[in-house]
C-alpha cells in the first residue's frame, strides 16, 4: 500500500475515534448543564454551614447543608462543549473527505494541506486548554463539596449526599468525570491529528517538488539511450599473433 493511502486511512480512523470522544465529552456537559439548570458547577464557590433551613428544605432540627455562594462562569463549561461538537462535526466531514480521497486515489493540494496542518495545530490547543479548565473546575467543585476533604465522604460519595440545593446533584461527578476523560482523549486524537496532517503536507510537498524533474529525466534518458543505438561500436583491433622461439 502506498504511503499516501496509509496515511489517508490513518488519519480517517483518527477522525472517527475523535467523533466518538467528542459524543462522550458533549453528551455529559449536557445532562449536566440541564441538571444544574443552566449553572455552571466549574469553580463553584461555596460553605457549608449548620442552621434550621425551616421553609427552605421542609424539615424540622438543625441540618447540615451547602450554601452555593457564586456559580462558576458559564464559559467554563460552555468552552468544553464547543470543543466537543466542533470535533464531531470537523471529524464528520474531514472523514467523509478522507473516503472520498480513497476512493479516488488522490489526496489534498498542497495549501490545502498547510490549512489542516495550521487547523489542527489551533484546535490542538484549544481542546488542551478545555481540557485543563475542566479539570481544575472539577476539583474546584469537589473542595465545595466536600469543604476541602473535611466531609467524611469523597466527591464521588457526595453524589449520594443530599446538598440541599434547588439542582439535581445526584450524577454531577459520573458526569463531568466522563466529559474530562472524553475531553482528555479528544486532545490526544488533536495530537495525532496534527502529526498526521504535517505528514500528509510533506507528503504532498515531496511528490510536489519532485514531480517537475521527472519530465526532465526522462528526456534526458531517452536523448542517452537514443545517442547509444546510433553511434556505432568500434572495430576490435586484430590480435598479435604470438611466436614462441
Amino acid at each position: 500500500m502506498e504511503l499516501d493511502r496509509r496515511l489517508l486511512l490513518a488519519h480517517c480512523a483518527a477522525h472517527a475515534l475523535s467523533m466518538a470522544a467528542g459524543l462522550l465529552a458533549v453528551v455529559p456537559m449536557a445532562l449536566s448543564g440541564s441538571a444544574f439548570k443552566g449553572r455552571c458547577a466549574l469553580f463553584s464557590s461555596g460553605y457549608w454551614t449548620t442552621k434550621d433551613p425551616g421553609e427552605v428544605i421542609g424539615q424540622q432540627g438543625d441540618v447540615s447543608y451547602l450554601v452555593v455562594r457564586q456559580w462558576g462562569p458559564p464559559a467554563a463549561c460552555q468552552l468544553a462543549t464547543f470543543v466537543g461538537i466542533f470535533t464531531v462535526l470537523y471529524g464528520a466531514a474531514q472523514g467523509w473527505r478522507s473516503l472520498f480521497y480513497l476512493h479516488g486515489r488522490h489526496d489534498d493540494t498542497l495549501f490545502s494541506s498547510f490549512l489542516t496542518v495550521l487547523l489542527s495545530v489551533c484546535v490542538l490547543f484549544l481542546s488542551g486548554g478545555a481540557s485543563v479548565i475542566l479539570s481544575l473546575g472539577l476539583v474546584s467543585w469537589c473542595d465545595t463539596v466536600t469543604d476541602h476533604n473535611r466531609q467524611p465522604y469523597s466527591c464521588a460519595e457526595s453524589q449520594s449526599v443530599p446538598l440541599y440545593l434547588d439542582v439535581n446533584t445526584s450524577s454531577f461527578y459520573t458526569e463531568l468525570s466522563l466529559a474530562q476523560a472524553a475531553l482528555w482523549a479528544v486532545t490526544a486524537l488533536w495530537l495525532a491529528q496534527s502529526i498526521l496532517a504535517f505528514l500528509r503536507l510533506y507528503h504532498s510537498h515531496s511528490q510536489h517538488i519532485g514531480r517537475p524533474c521527472r519530465p526532465r529525466e526522462k528526456e534526458l534518458l531517452l536523448e542517452q539511450s537514443v545517442s547509444d543505438a546510433g553511434s556505432p561500436t568500434p572495430p576490435h583491433p586484430p590480435a598479435t599473433p604470438t611466436i614462441f622461439v
